[in-house]
């Protein structure tokens, strides 16, 4: 299909960037040693309600990725490679005939309720952090499996094969199967020491081990697209894998200024922490509740996941009137109907009203009650504004009556976690840090960006935003040899994007 390509810029490598309410396809390439970005395809994620589950839309997402590859080509572009990035932990399973076998359940689906009490009594939950090194969050896979024994177990028996969400859509482009190892380190079932799956956690369990490839490391080239995926984008390429959990990508394009340096990746969730060369499943760091996830090239990412843009996201969307649910209690407080009005904008509410807000009820005064941002209660609530007003009431702080005085307290409470994380981070590592690096879309936020360096007490540098696509495209370059090592990408990254100073 060579012929095909003829005119379009081959020199050049896609990103595809996947999160849990969007996905992009992103082409990158090298000019005059600069790397160049450009959008090419962007797309809703949604879930969809099947079976009593909140579940991903598979489908949509493959279709969606073909069609941003096939856009590249209307934009100039015959990628030499692709690869795809998305959310940890979710999976889906495949029967012999590589039959979807259920539903891809997404992680915020409650299906997990009451999965800590199974755990723990099979394995004390500090042996389980001594093995794997994973936080403790009821959604992790480890935790969706176990509720799947309970509800589904015939379909763990007519599987064939686990794969995650970015190594199915793989399998679906290439035909070959892999699961890559910085998403599996999010399951709970791989071993962080050697980087392969734990058979005795796998036997306590009762997971079946026959299910699990052995794990591939990002570089690795899964071969060409299948020949009708070539003819529906135009154009031949191959799938390389980059770290596919979206994080260890982002981590990858940190520029990391002042070292050492605290790495950021702000989006849905706040996944702050440091690049270790070995893991640290100390006792210590079971109790501070920091996760030991894979990253590049054998590298580890000492991290704490925080609830992050969630909740404003959640909030805006609450009051654009996409999703929410009035209960009575709601309604008898007049709240809802409050923050609904939002007086004087006349328009549908973006981020820049709720900063403008949180801004405004700053420089009038106003004290934030401040909530547990990490707070299960957070996770999936029918109304996030609601549960934020609850929170503040049941600690007998006062109760947000304006959007300024609710998104001071979201604003404020987030920043304060992060100077919590950053507390425990140094009394681990032993030593202090100099600056918060932040990558990703929440790298935008001038008012959380202001308030994380004040109340941390170190500069906070913001940027690149496009953080997870450059990590993503980065393998692809290192791959490919564009780049000789991955201090060489950084260097080029810091040159080819811009990345703000704020002072605390």
């Amino acid at each position: 299909m060579a012929h095909r390509a003829q005119g379009l810029r081959r020199d050049c490598y896609a990103a595809v960037d996947i999160g849990a309410s969007s996905g992009r396809v992103v082409v990158g390439f090298v000019e005059d040693g600069l790397i160049r970005l450009e959008e090419v395809h962007r797309f809703d994620n949604r879930q969809v309600r099947r079976n009593g589950h909140d579940c991903w839309d598979v489908e949509l997402l493959s279709s969606e990725l073909v069609r941003g590859l096939a856009l590249c080509k209307e934009a100039g572009f015959a990628p030499k490679s692709v690869g795809i990035d998305t959310w940890g932990v979710d999976f889906v399973l495949l029967d012999a005939e590589d039959n979807l076998v259920g539903d891809a359940v997404a992680y915020r689906d409650s299906r997990t309720a009451g999965m800590y009490e199974v755990a723990d009594a099979i394995m004390a939950p500090e042996e389980l952090y001594r093995r794997c090194g994973l936080q403790r969050q009821p959604f992790n896979t480890i935790y969706q499996l176990l509720a799947l024994q309970r509800e589904h177990p015939e379909q763990l028996e007519a599987a064939d094969s686990f794969l995650m969400i970015p190594d199915y859509l793989n399998f679906l482009l290439t035909g070959e199967k892999a699961i890559e190892y910085t998403n599996a380190s999010t399951t709970g079932l791989l071993n962080a020491e050697t980087g392969a799956w734990d058979e005795t956690v796998m036997e306590a369990f009762g997971i079946p081990r026959r299910l699990f490839r052995n794990v591939t490391h990002a570089g690795a080239c899964l071969g060409p697209v299948r020949p009708e995926i070539a003819r529906a984008i135009g154009y031949d390429t191959r799938v390389v894998l980059p770290a596919t959990h979206d994080t260890g990508s982002a981590y990858l394009a940190v520029p990391a200024c002042d070292l050492p340096a605290v790495f950021l990746s702000s989006g849905t969730w706040s996944l702050l922490g440091v690049e270790n060369r070995s893991p640290i499943c100390a006792e210590a760091a079971f109790r501070e509740n920091f996760t030991n996830e894979g990253g590049y090239h054998f590298r580890y990412r000492f991290l704490k996941n925080i609830m992050g843009l969630w909740m404003i996201q959640s909030i805006r969307r609450e009051l654009n009137g996409i999703t929410y649910v009035v209960d009575e209690k709601a309604i008898r407080k007049g709240r809802l109907h409050q923050y609904m009005r939002v007086e004087g904008l006349g328009h549908e509410v973006g981020f820049a009203d709720l900063i403008k807000a949180a801004d405004e009820a700053e420089a009038a005064g106003v004290a934030a009650s401040i909530v547990n941002v990490n707070d299960e209660r957070f996770l999936s609530p029918d109304s996030m504004i609601e549960e934020i007003c609850a929170a503040c009431e049941e600690s007998g702080q006062p109760v947000p009556e304006t959007l300024g005085e609710l998104m001071h307290c979201v604003y404020e409470s987030l920043a304060l976690c992060y100077r919590e994380a950053v507390e425990g981070l140094s009394q681990l590592a032993g030593h202090e840090y100099a600056s918060i690096n932040i990558v990703g879309g929440g790298c935008r936020d001038g008012h959380l960006n202001r308030r994380t360096a004040e109340v941390c007490g170190l500069p906070v540098y913001a940027g690149p935003v496009e953080g997870t696509a450059l990590g993503n495209l980065a393998v692809q370059m290192l791959a490919d040899g564009v780049f000789p090592h991955l201090k060489a990408v950084r260097a080029a990254i810091a040159e080819s994007f811009d990345v703000q100073k704020v002072e605390p």
